[in-house]
């Protein structure tokens, strides 16, 4: 499960004293370092961002209600989140090469523009009554094609607007701004929006769509191609090659990305396939087509929780163990639909699994931000998100295989325990030392 506002002051703290001694033994205060600025810039991503989740979380809480309209089978259902992801296995990373080479601005408008124009095409089907499954699936994977794009524009670009004292902050606003928008606002709009009608699903983030346009093309001035590095020429070949090289011999990144794929396969599984465990007289928990939104928007308010207290909680316990420590909590907690399919505990189970995701979520982004130099993060980016997320379709495909043949806890309970593994895997191969020896300078 990709999990995606913040309330810190974008102002400067005001500095605190310390004291030093002179040669002769006085003591003398200092100031400390005033917190640095996020700047305008950053501002204008941070709203373009909440605009472009927006629209997502409408079409998150929308479209799993249309396409069961059309049909229950677990197979078709977890066909849409095949067509979502596979385009990242795919196109992952030339999707990286085209963001290390050109203007990441340039990308994400043109990824945007896209999606105005497919979305436009499903509200003129759906007005006109002419939705079917296959397609909602085409429709799916179009536009999981704009979200590799846009996605890896969008995190790459972060570095060259916020100062990299404050990555940790700038990464937890734009994760809990994705969050918020996204499930806490978005898919209970979505659910409104379905009683309305199938139009409305795809009809209002059309029109969200078309504001993110005009804010990030006429507010967001200035260039924004990475500066690259003095490096022999090469073939386009070898750059594609550059991301996974840089990948798989990483010490840090490795065994992260081993993991993190193997979460995210065994998680896509399992949630390809959760709407019908929840949603409908046939399922298990008897939620309403409007009541499932909600069970995202509770799922967000612990994600916000995380994005807000990230920065502190890095702090205290230190990345390495916050991110392995939230991977097993949220893991484990995904158990409990199953033992206990109530609603009231499937969502307090959901604060935390949304806490715990998004804490490990920020701390992940801003390693890679740290690890990575600045002119191969798309490239990087790309290879790791076609790992990562290219194992999504497969984990899809095999959640509505296995649902069908055996049964929805089957794919629940074995992708907890598949998750468990993964996790007590990067235990035992990353650590804090190994963390501070290879980070760039």
């Amino acid at each position: 499960m990709q999990m995606k506002f913040c309330t810190y002051s974008s102002g400067e703290r005001p500095m605190s004293t310390t004291t030093t001694q002179d040669p002769t033994g006085t003591p003398v205060p200092t100031a400390a370092p005033a917190r640095e600025r996020m700047g305008r810039p950053f501002g204008i991503h941070l709203t373009g961002v909440a605009l472009a989740n927006l629209a997502d979380g409408v079409i998150l809480g929308g479209l799993p209600l249309v396409a069961i309209t059309l049909t229950r089978s677990p197979g078709e259902i977890s066909l849409l989140q095949v067509a979502f992801w596979l385009p990242w296995l795919v196109l992952g990373v030339a999707a990286g090469v085209v963001v290390d080479r050109l203007d990441r601005r340039h990308v994400q408008l043109v990824g945007a523009a896209v999606r105005v124009v497919l979305l436009g095409g499903m509200t003129w089907l759906a007005l006109t009554d002419r939705l079917t499954m296959p397609l909602l699936i085409g429709a799916v994977g179009l536009y999981g094609i704009t979200q590799v794009f846009v996605d890896l524009a969008g995190s790459s670009i972060i570095p060259q607007l916020a100062p990299r004292s404050r990555l940790s902050a700038a990464n937890g606003r734009i994760m809990g701004a994705e969050t918020v928008f996204n499930n806490f606002v978005g898919g209970p709009v979505g659910g409104l929006l379905f009683v309305l009608g199938a139009g409305w699903v795809f009809g209002v983030p059309a029109a969200l769509g078309i504001a993110f346009l005009l804010l990030i093309g006429l507010g967001l001035r200035g260039n924004y191609r990475a500066e690259r590095s003095p490096e022999p020429a090469g073939s386009r070949m070898h750059e594609l090659r550059e991301g996974f090289r840089f990948q798989v011999t990483h010490p840090v990144l490795r065994p992260l990305l081993l993991t993190g794929s193997t979460l995210n396969f065994a998680n896509t599984a399992y949630f390809a396939v959760f709407i019908l465990w929840m949603v409908g007289p046939e399922s298990r928990v008897g939620l309403t087509p409007e009541q499932y939104p909600l069970l995202l928007a509770v799922l967000a308010v612990g994600a916000v929780v995380g994005a807000l207290v990230a920065e502190r909680l890095v702090g205290v316990l230190g990345e390495v163990p916050m991110l392995i420590g939230g991977w097993f909590i949220n893991s484990a907690l995904l158990l409990v639909p199953v033992l206990v399919p109530q609603a009231w505990a499937i969502a307090a189970a959901f604060v935390v699994v949304g806490f715990t995701n998004m804490g490990g979520n920020v701390v992940g982004r801003t390693m890679r931000q740290r690890l990575v130099p600045a002119d191969k993060l798309g490239k990087v980016g790309g290879a790791g998100g076609m790992i990562g997320y290219g194992l999504m379709p497969l984990g899809a495909l095999l959640g509505g295989v296995v649902a069908e043949v055996w049964s929805l806890p089957t794919v629940f309970v074995g992708a907890v325990v598949l998750n468990l593994l993964a996790v007590a895997f990067a235990a035992t191969q990353v650590s804090t030392r190994l963390l501070r020896e290879h980070e760039t300078a």
